[in-house]
């Protein structure tokens, strides 16, 4: 029986500049995490993305990669925050 997807929603936001895309689903791909959807705008030079990824292979524990990810967000000039699907569904309940 296949496990469930292990759900984490990824944002991106800053300064609009080459590579953003590129940077993140490289990370995402060496670490065994999968783009489930994906959505980006770019508003005013601004870049926003919103990406929902099944951890349920990834090589690293979900802390590691939120972790790291953040350190790459601070090296290509944009902020990567992560959250687990169930957390962010619990926090946006109208």
């Amino acid at each position: 029986m296949e496990k469930a997807a292990d759900k984490t929603i990824i944002t991106v936001v800053g300064k609009d500049t080459v590579g953003i895309i590129a940077k993140v689903c490289t990370y995402l791909a060496e670490n065994r995490m999968n783009v489930l959807d994906i959505s980006q705008t770019i508003v005013q030079g601004y870049f926003n993305m919103m990406m929902i990824v099944d951890m349920n292979a990834a090589k690293k524990p979900f802390a590691d990669c939120s972790e790291e990810l953040d350190k790459l967000g601070k090296e290509i000039g944009v902020s990567i925050k992560c959250q687990r699907e169930e957390i962010f569904q619990k926090m946006h309940r109208i």
